[in-house]
């Protein structure tokens, strides 16, 4: 008697309807029903394609949400995340401490050294320092191109709506 084993057992998944997992399921009926909700609102103002436009940018995510698998997140943890890294992080900094005890112990002949070294430490914390604004700058950048990118969206899709009523077929 042979009973076949899945190999990677981790990524067994039972399935529940069609090949579909659980909760691949019910963000595939939460898609549909968002999407053909959003069709049917839009589809007397802006027709069957102008609403699909639109329906698209909203049903996407969700269905993403069922579907999307990265390194053991989900699509929602994973852009979660992303998000943090982008606008959360602070600028790490370093700061070499190591070598005061060496340097003592080298005695005078090295104090020349410690005097050099000294000198580069203060060089570095300010370059650090110019790093920092550096990076908080393009943080900003990156802020505003966002918000730029979702408010031209946002136009565009008041532009298209505004169009379909004022000139119907």
């Amino acid at each position: 008697m042979v009973i076949e084993i899945n190999k990677d057992i981790d990524r067994y998944q039972e399935t529940i309807a069609m090949g579909l997992t659980a909760k691949q399921l019910f963000f595939s009926v939460a898609s549909v029903i968002v999407g053909g909700g959003i069709v049917l609102a839009l589809y007397r103002y802006i027709g069957l394609t102008g609403s699909a436009y639109v329906a698209i940018p909203c049903v996407a995510p969700i269905a993403l949400g069922g579907f999307y698998s990265y390194n053991g997140m989900d699509f929602y943890q994973y852009w979660r995340r992303k998000f943090h890294f982008i606008f959360g992080n602070k600028a790490l900094h370093y700061i070499s401490t190591e070598g005061e005890n060496a340097i003592k112990e080298f005695g005078t002949d090295e104090a020349a050294n410690r005097n050099k070294k000294t000198k580069k430490s203060v060089t570095s914390v300010e370059g650090n320092q110019k790093k920092t604004e550096e990076f908080e700058a393009m943080k900003r950048k990156t802020k505003k191109m966002l918000i730029g990118t979702v408010v031209t969206i946002i136009v565009a899709a008041i532009g298209v709506v505004i169009y379909k009523v004022r000139f119907p077929r």
